[in-house]
């Protein structure tokens, strides 16, 4: 499994938010590029990027802290939130970013999706955020009808390199993740599953790891920025 540290990104800064409410914010650092090169000297394989208010604008707002941090680390780099069209997905494509997130344009433009896995092969994932199981869209700001799995299996076929699955009312709250639901969802479809939302402790990693389904990886953010998961045991045992 591979653990993704999650930098997400508001007004310029490194962030925190708690249940995914724009305005219980929490900065923990104004650099975003020097806190990827923390997480990557500590051994980090893989980032996991968030432009959070590209996600309400519905189009990239951070790009400037996310080419630093693209400039300046060397290992690959997965980035949501505004990336609606094709030209951005390939614009972010062609500034050395490994993979791009669809999750507002998964529900209300699927084909988009579809297009963009074809067009660029093991590069474009899906991000599915839900509360209660029904999946939301916009920054989350607004739910839908669409359930978690039922999203999910419209692309199995289309070729999609990873799903991200997040509970949102996990995620930022320090309470452990919906290991049941990320089970279920991993069961469900052949795409790797990668779980997000409230990963605030090696038990909680334990707990992925021995969920009963093969889990791609795992998104951690406010634990590590808090100490309360330390990095280099959480590398260790997601390695072992």
């Amino acid at each position: 499994m591979i653990l993704y540290p999650a930098i997400d990104l508001k007004d310029g800064n490194a962030v925190r938010l708690y249940k995914g409410d724009m305005d219980q914010t929490t900065v923990f650092n104004e650099d975003p590029a020097a806190q990827a090169m923390e997480f990557v000297n500590a051994g980090c394989e893989w980032l996991h990027l968030v432009d959070l208010n590209g996600a309400f604008a519905g189009e990239p707002v951070n790009a400037a802290p996310v080419e630093e941090i693209l400039k300046r680390t060397k290992v690959p780099a997965q980035l949501g939130g505004g990336i609606r069209d094709m030209a951005t997905i390939e614009r972010w494509l062609d500034k050395g970013l490994q993979r791009v997130i669809l999750g507002t344009v998964a529900v209300e433009n699927p084909d988009l999706v579809r297009e963009a896995a074809k067009a660029f092969p093991g590069h474009v994932a899906v991000g599915i955020d839900a509360r209660n199981g029904k999946v939301a869209t916009k920054g989350w700001a607004e739910e839908t009808d669409v359930m978690v799995t039922d999203l999910a299996k419209s692309f199995e076929d289309a070729g999609v390199a990873a799903i991200i699955y997040t509970d949102i009312n996990r995620d930022g709250a320090m309470q452990g993740p919906n290991v049941e639901a990320t089970a279920d969802l991993a069961n469900a479809v052949s795409i790797p599953v990668i779980a997000s939302g409230g990963v605030s402790s090696l038990d909680d990693l334990r707990n992925l790891k021995s969920c009963g389904a093969p889990l791609n990886g795992a998104i951690s953010g406010r634990a590590l920025y808090d100490g309360a998961i330390d990095l280099k045991e959480a590398l260790d045992l997601l390695k072992a």
